[in-house]
């Protein structure tokens, strides 16, 4: 294996949610966003299995978690759920697991999802998955920008 390959991984990006959470992993290179997926579970446990799953069949080195936070920048329940989610996904997956500012991210994936012509019932089938791709392309762009040292 090149130096240069060991810098790829492949990324899973979730946007966490009560019944459905979206799902986003990056190609190998880790630089585009390519698979998506909804999963469509209630108790957490139950979404936390099927990530794990989902990592593991796609072999996602690091888990980035869309974590909720206020437009004011506060803290509120939705950021508890996500803290323990993260814990939840940690032991399921043995991955380390990011927070990332998910702020505006299910607006702007209903805003793309309307201008691509999506009426509400299709909308609501793909918003998660679309939300999971912008927090990838987000924390994506985050880690080409400031390369580790």
């Amino acid at each position: 294996m090149s130096p240069e390959s060991e810098e790829f991984m492949r990324i899973m990006a979730i946007d966490y949610g009560d019944a459905h959470t979206g799902i986003a992993v990056s190609d190998p290179t880790g630089l585009l966003a390519g698979f998506t997926a909804t999963v469509d579970a209630y108790r957490p446990e139950a979404v936390a299995e099927q990530i794990a799953v989902l990592a593991k069949e796609h072999e996602a080195e690091e888990l980035v978690l869309g974590h909720p936070v206020n437009m004011d920048g506060t803290l509120g329940p939705r950021s508890e759920k996500a803290r323990t989610m993260k814990e939840l996904l940690e032991e399921r997956t043995g991955l380390p697991v990011i927070l990332w500012d998910e702020r505006r991210t299910t607006i702007d994936a209903h805003q793309i999802l309307i201008n691509s012509g999506k009426n509400a019932k299709k909308r609501k089938k793909t918003v998660d998955a679309v939300a999971a791709s912008l927090i990838l392309e987000g924390y994506l762009t985050y880690k080409q920008s400031h390369p580790q040292s």
